[in-house]
């Protein structure tokens, strides 16, 4: 089990109209502090999320999933996250929020490949 590392994941959801509480899951975060990666993999079901609000501002949902790609990333793309160890834009990307784009809780596993891992949760629980 040594080469195994636990992380922590957290579904990215986008909900249109907060009074509503509809949602649709539009990407996951990862962190794995033992390989000090944070990573994220979106996917944004267009068609999903016009069906919960036909009149959703689809350039703002992309601009704010772009920009939690952006921190992931880490460097220039974080803004003012840019120097911020992986395990703190992590932090930072699930705190709650209100916007449109909103993290869901976090939860826990094993992997030997956090990469493959995010790829993996995204298919499992976006797409």
């Amino acid at each position: 089990m040594s080469d195994r590392h636990v992380y922590e994941y957290a579904l990215l959801r986008v909900v249109p109209r907060v009074e509503r509480g509809e949602c649709v899951n539009a990407g996951v975060l990862v962190y794995c502090r033992a390989r000090s990666y944070v990573g994220v993999r979106t996917h944004l079901d267009e068609a999903r999320l016009l069906a919960l609000d036909p009149c959703v501002d689809l350039p703002g949902v992309h601009a704010a999933l772009r920009a939690v790609e952006g921190v992931c990333a880490g460097g220039a793309a974080a803004g003012q996250a840019a120097g911020d160890d992986p395990g703190r834009r992590f932090r930072w990307l699930i705190a709650p929020r209100s916007t449109i784009v909103q993290p869901g809780p976090v939860h826990t596993g094993f992997t030997t490949d956090p990469a493959a891992e995010t790829e993996r949760l995204l298919d499992l629980l976006v797409r």
